[in-house]
């Protein structure tokens, strides 16, 4: 097993976009946290691996991302004893078990969402509304539908809603909205939104919908972090998520191919079996998602320094959350 020199820079752990660690792996997360550091593989080369040191005093922040956060309910207080920061970005759809089939009931989530906003705050629980899709079935009408029965219960928990339409990346089973398409979402979902008073944003979409009132955000968002933290972070875009995404960069400690939800329009992963398998090697205690190392690896360390030295005024913040 190999060494290579560190590197380091303020940290915001995503974890993740690439699986929902909240609803699968929430216990081994705390015991990375514990542990103070986390092995991540390189997604296309098994034998480069990123050693990701963990301990409050070099991660800034942490995002979740998740459809389904109750399992990680019972460790939240132990995280914030450890003295971490973090926030929930929160999937919850429309959708029925043709797309979603192997979810939480959505009340369920619904609920738990309305809990951790109480105790929590609703400024740490982001909802998402997506990927919008449009079929025979998920039609205009039926979203309109469905985010207006949402909104009744989770406007008043949140501070703000992201939006997304699906794309058609590679093996996609759906094909883009039209743009005709998107202007009539746009135009309804906005209204619903504005008589709950909620904002509503983009996530990575070239599309300006200003004219409905529906911005641009940045889902790790440096104001957001910012007001969490109470200090100043000199994070940049991250370069290498598309070109329209506005998130500051972070590292990601998720694995590709290891949820199980099934949900038919996600990118990240592929085949359900192979998902499968790769859950059932699933050990909470491994530094590693998946698997363990075997030996053969190179293991670069991660560094990191914080940005804690640097405090802020609160007063200085925006209200809103709008990522520059």
């Amino acid at each position: 097993m190999e060494y290579s020199e560190k590197d380091g820079c303020e940290m915001i752990i995503s974890a993740s976009r690439r699986t929902d660690i909240p609803a699968l792996y929430p216990e081994w997360f705390v015991n990375r946290l514990k542990a103070g550091e986390v092995l991540v593989p390189n997604p296309y080369n098994r034998k480069k691996i990123k050693r990701v040191f963990l301990s409050p005093e070099t991660v800034d922040c942490i995002v979740f991302w998740t459809k389904n956060p109750t399992p990680m309910l019972p460790y939240l207080r132990e995280i914030e004893d450890m003295g971490y920061e973090y926030y929930f970005q929160v999937t919850i759809t429309d959708y029925e078990e043709d797309m979603e089939v192997n979810l939480a009931d959505t009340s369920d989530v619904m609920a738990s969402f309305l809990l951790m906003s109480e105790r929590l705050g609703k400024e740490r629980m982001d909802w998402r509304f997506d990927p919008l899709l449009l079929s025979e079935k998920y039609t205009i009408a039926y979203h309109l539908e469905q985010f207006e029965l949402m909104c009744r219960w989770l406007a008043k928990a949140t501070t703000r809603c992201i939006i997304s339409f699906v794309d058609a990346y590679k093996d996609s089973p759906f094909r883009e909205l039209t743009e005709d398409e998107i202007l009539k979402l746009a135009c309804g979902l906005s209204k619903i939104a504005r008589s709950y008073n909620l904002p509503l944003y983009t996530c990575a979409e070239k599309i300006n919908l200003e004219r409905f009132g529906i911005g641009h955000s940045a889902c790790i968002d440096k104001a957001k972090i910012r007001s969490l933290t109470g200090y100043r972070l000199d994070l940049k875009k991250d370069g290498v998520q598309r070109k329209e995404c506005r998130c500051v960069e972070s590292v990601d400690i998720g694995m590709y191919h290891t949820c199980i939800h099934g949900c038919r329009y996600c990118y990240a992963t592929g085949s359900q079996e192979n998902a499968r398998n790769k859950y059932e090697q699933h050990d909470p205690d491994s530094p590693l998602l998946v698997g363990h190392v075997r030996g053969d690896e190179v293991i670069t360390e991660r560094a990191a320094v914080s940005g804690r030295d640097i405090q802020i005024s609160l007063f200085d913040l925006p209200e809103m959350y709008t990522g520059f």
